[in-house]
C-alpha cells in the first residue's frame, strides 16, 4: 500500500473559518441546501471513487461541523434530535459524507465529558473555525475491539505514539487525528494529533465495496510527538454514566435511517414512473397490489425507525444536563432499538428498490444499488445482534447494558 499523497494536506495552523451557527433553525436549513449540492454528484463520486475533499470542505466552511459546541464557548450546542436529522439527511444523498462528521463529534463528546477547561477552550475554539476531526480508534490486528496496542510514552518532550490503526474514516480530511492509545499501565487516552504531525502517515487503502469514500484507510504513528496538553483521559468516560456511547450510536443509526429514507423515495420515484405492465394488464406499476403490499410494508418499518430514532434522540437530550445511571441506562436502550431497528430497514428498502425496479434496476449506470452497499458495509459496524440482546437481557433479567461506544 502506499501513503496517501493527495492535493489536499490539511493544518491546524489554516482553518476555513467557518460561520457560526445560532439555532437548531438555522443548522436544519444550511444543511438542507448542502444536501441539495451534494447530492447532484453522488453517483459519480461513488461510481469512480473520488474523494469529496470540496464538500467536506463546504461543509466544515457551513458551521455544521460546530454544531455540538456548547454555547458557554460560543456553540449553539444543538439538540441530539437536530444532530441526528442534520446526519440523516446527508446519509441519503451520500452515505459517506454522512458517515464522516461521525468520530469528529464522537471526539467532541469525550472533550465534552473528560476534558479539562484549558482543553475545551483550546479545542472548540479550533472547531468554532471549521477544524474536522478524525479518528484512529481500531486495530485491525487485535483479538478483539476492546485491545489495544497503540502506545503511548512519556519522553523528554513530552509523549510519543507508536503504532498502527485501522479504519480511521474521515482522517484523509481532516486536521486532527483523535487516536486512541494505552500508556504502561494499560491505562486509554484520546490523543488529538495535528494531521501534520512528523511521524504520522496515513494510507487510502479503504477498498470496501460501499461507503467507498469515507476514507477509511490505516494510520501509522512512528515516534510520533505529542504535547501533553492534547491528551485527554479515555477510560473515565466509560467508568461513570455519560452519554459517550448512546450519543456514538445514535449517529449510526441515523446514517441508516437517512439511507432508508431515501431508498424508499427512490422506490416511489422508480414505481410512478415504471412502464405499463403488458404482460399484466394492468396500466402501470402502482395497480399492481403485490408492489402496493411491498411499498406499505417498506414506508411502515421506514417510519417506524424514524420515530425510533426521535424517540432515542429525547432521551439522550432528557439525561444530557444531569446524567445518572437510570438515564443513561434509558438513553443506551433507546439508541439500541433504533440502531438495530435502522439496520434491518436499511437493508430491506435498498433491496426492495432494486427488486421492484425490475431488471433495470440492475444497471449499474442507474447506480440503485448505491443504497443497498452503503447500508451493508455501515451495518458491519457492529452487529445489530447485539443490540437485541441487551434490549432482551435488561427486560428480562434487569441486567443493566454496558458502558461502551457501541451502545
Amino acid at each position: 500500500m502506499t501513503a496517501y499523497q493527495g492535493l489536499k494536506q490539511f493544518s491546524s495552523k489554516h482553518l476555513p473559518q467557518a460561520h457560526i451557527i445560532q439555532s437548531d433553525a438555522e443548522a436544519l436549513e444550511i444543511a438542507e441546501k448542502l444536501a441539495a449540492q451534494f447530492k447532484q454528484n453522488a453517483n459519480q463520486r461513488d461510481r469512480e471513487r473520488i474523494l469529496p475533499f470540496d464538500e467536506i470542505e463546504a461543509y466544515s466552511r457551513s458551521g455544521l461541523w460546530a454544531i455540538t459546541v456548547p454555547k458557554q464557548y460560543g456553540g449553539a450546542d444543538v439538540s441530539s434530535l437536530t444532530v441526528a436529522k442534520i446526519i440523516a439527511l446527508f446519509s441519503g444523498v451520500d452515505g459517506s459524507i454522512g458517515q464522516i462528521p461521525q468520530n469528529h463529534f464522537y471526539a467532541l463528546e469525550i472533550l465534552r465529558n473528560a476534558g479539562s477547561e484549558q482543553q475545551k477552550q483550546k479545542f472548540y475554539a479550533e472547531v468554532l473555525k471549521g477544524a474536522r476531526y478524525g479518528n484512529a480508534l481500531a486495530e485491525f490486528k487485535s483479538k478483539n475491539t476492546l485491545q489495544n496496542s497503540v502506545s503511548i510514552q512519556k519522553t523528554a518532550q513530552g509523549f510519543e505514539v507508536n503504532g498502527e490503526k485501522f479504519y480511521c474514516t474521515g482522517s484523509l480530511f481532516a486536521h486532527r487525528i483523535p487516536t486512541l492509545v494505552k500508556d504502561e499501565n494499560d491505562r486509554k487516552f484520546l490523543a488529538f494529533i495535528p494531521r501534520q504531525a512528523e511521524g504520522l502517515q496515513l494510507f487510502d487503502d479503504w477498498t470496501g465495496f460501499g461507503q467507498k469514500t469515507t476514507g477509511s484507510g490505516t494510520a501509522k504513528f512512528n515516534q510520533v510527538q505529542v504535547s501533553a496538553e492534547d491528551i485527554i483521559p479515555f477510560d473515565v468516560v466509560f467508568s461513570v454514566p455519560t452519554l459517550v456511547g448512546p450519543f456514538a450510536q445514535i449517529l449510526h443509526a441515523a446514517i441508516e435511517v437517512g439511507i432508508a429514507r431515501a431508498a424508499f423515495e427512490e422506490t416511489l420515484n422508480r414505481v410512478r414512473q415504471a412502464r405499463p405492465w403488458i404482460d399484466s394488464g394492468l396500466e402501470s406499476a402502482t395497480q399492481d397490489p403485490l408492489t402496493l403490499f411491498e411499498l406499505g410494508r417498506i414506508v411502515v418499518d421506514v417510519r417506524a425507525s424514524e420515530v425510533l430514532l426521535k424517540q432515542a434522540a429525547q432521551s439522550i437530550d432528557a439525561a444530557k444536563p444531569q446524567p445518572t445511571e437510570e438515564n443513561i441506562v434509558k438513553a443506551s436502550l433507546d439508541v439500541a432499538k433504533v440502531r438495530a431497528h435502522s439496520t434491518e430497514t436499511a437493508l430491506k428498502a435498498s433491496s426492495k428498490l432494486i427488486e421492484l425496479s425490475g431488471s433495470r434496476g440492475s444497471q449499474s449506470k442507474d447506480g440503485l444499488d448505491i443504497y443497498w452497499r452503503n447500508a451493508r458495509v455501515h451495518s458491519l459496524h457492529d452487529a445489530a445482534r447485539w443490540k437485541y440482546y441487551f434490549i432482551a437481557n435488561y427486560l428480562v433479567n434487569g441486567v443493566i447494558p454496558p458502558r461502551r461506544g457501541t451502545l
